[in-house]
């Protein structure tokens, strides 16, 4: 398959709750899609937004960070039902590039979800898998990391956050003329 553009910081549809799946009959091609745009970005979760899809669909592949258990998943129409405890951790995201930041999320979810097929399933996650979980999820809802720190720290990185935006509007806008 291809690997696909990652949209930025800026683009308005990182901003929206996704669509949820109702159709999973022509499914493979766009998870096939993102997981090589996922792995040429050297990244461990991807959701369908980011290269420009409105889909609840999400992926995640932390098989290079934890080598026990399934470490590959496809995630459609996923909802977080319950969570326990808590942690921090430095986390980035590829739509705001090259900005870390301290990021407290759940330690342990529960999870209802649909497979690739929209088989259902309700399950519990930890550690990594849960927190690239609450990521990505956080994603089809229109968040991002930035939304998940102070005030101060924003301000810390409005600079950057500036470029950025800047960035993903100018390549929208080449993007449009080029198609006129």
């Amino acid at each position: 398959m291809a690997a696909k553009e990652v949209v930025h910081y800026g683009n308005s549809i990182l901003r929206k709750k996704c669509e949820l799946i109702k159709n999973f009959d022509n499914l493979d091609n766009l998870i096939e899609n993102m997981f090589d745009t996922m792995y040429e970005e050297n990244g461990i979760g991807l959701a369908a937004n980011q290269i420009d899809v409105d889909l609840q669909l999400f992926i995640v592949d932390i098989s290079d960070i934890e080598e026990e258990g399934e470490s590959i998943h496809v995630f459609a129409n996923a909802e977080i039902i319950d969570s326990h405890g808590e942690s921090w951790l430095n986390e980035g995201c590829l739509s705001v590039p090259d900005i870390r930041l301290d990021i407290k999320r759940s330690n342990k979810i529960t999870l209802n979800y649909q497979d690739r097929n929209g088989k259902a399933f309700s399950k519990e996650f930890d550690g990594l898998l849960a927190r690239v979980i609450q990521h990505e999820i956080d994603h089809l809802n229109g968040n991002l990391i930035i939304d998940r720190v102070s005030k101060a720290e924003k301000i810390g990185i409005n600079k950057d956050l500036k470029l950025i935006k800047e960035n993903s509007l100018r390549k929208l806008e080449s993007g449009r003329a080029s198609t006129l």
